[in-house]
């Protein structure tokens, strides 16, 4: 017999960005979007998410179920211990002891980061197969899901940020620009021409992978883009046919409800 339960808590911890989400059954209640501190604490981490749940007359007891996709293992430590200290119950963590329930086709399963096939999961379910995930995060990833719904693989670049950064901090004379479209490709000043190898190089760089991915896949695929940096470089994208900025949350949704809710 399956545990009723009210609200879910779900959380997706990256390396830069953790990214929270309160759902009633499917009615997503609130979201927020926090930096990711490592060394932060059960204690602490309980003090921050009792302050936004309240931004929505919200508090822990309101919530029977906690779900979590995390690629930083102190994170996730902190994250059971607040689960088990204000919560008193166990939560379900993707890769831990909740299984994806999506085949791998990877030579080594164990490599493809929880945050990936819960985007698989996701994408699969809500606009079929075959399909690509971009996730534009630390690293932008691309992944490939077949048409049946196996994670066949995918592509990791340098994010735009960390990208970016490396760029300002290693070249004396060029400092930092704001990562909008800039007036056309070929700059003027050095701070357009920095927007335009930034802003056109990533839509290139996206594009040209999800080009050589479909032609893998068989010519044609469902491309669904995601991740905190999306934005920046969406809009000089020909390729990405859907944005779902919190595909990740609504993949743990979708796991919590097939692979726990129902048994």
């Amino acid at each position: 017999m399956t545990r009723r339960w009210e609200m879910l808590l779900a959380i997706d911890v990256g390396n830069t960005h953790t990214v929270i989400g309160a759902y009633r059954e499917d009615e997503l209640v609130g979201s927020w979007r926090i930096s990711t501190d490592a060394n932060k604490t059960g204690d602490e981490l309980a003090l921050y998410y009792q302050g936004f749940l309240g931004l929505k007359g919200l508090s822990f007891a309101n919530f029977d179920a906690v779900i979590i996709s995390s690629v930083v293992p102190s994170a996730t430590m902190a994250l059971e211990e607040m689960s088990h200290k204000y919560w008193r119950f166990e939560p379900y963590i993707v890769g831990h002891n909740l299984d994806p329930g999506i085949p791998v086709l990877m030579d080594n399963p164990r490599e493809v980061g929880p945050d990936r096939l819960v985007n698989a999961v996701a994408a699969h379910r809500l606009f079929g197969g075959p399909c690509i995930v971009v996730d534009f995060g630390t690293a932008t990833t691309f992944d490939a899901v077949s048409a049946s719904g196996e994670y066949l693989g995918g592509a990791i670049a340098p994010g735009i940020e960390i990208s970016s950064r490396a760029l300002f901090s290693a070249a004396a004379r060029l400092s930092r620009v704001e990562l909008h479209r800039p007036p056309g490709v070929i700059g003027k000043n050095t701070a357009w021409g920095l927007q335009s190898g930034i802003i056109f190089g990533f839509a290139g760089q996206v594009d040209r992978l999800v080009e050589m991915m479909k032609e893998e896949l068989g010519g044609e695929a469902e491309v669904v883009a995601t991740g905190g940096l999306a934005e920046v470089v969406l809009p000089e994208c020909r390729t990405i046919g859907h944005h779902d900025p919190l595909l990740t949350l609504t993949g743990l949704r979708i796991l919590y409800k097939e692979r726990v809710k129902r048994g």
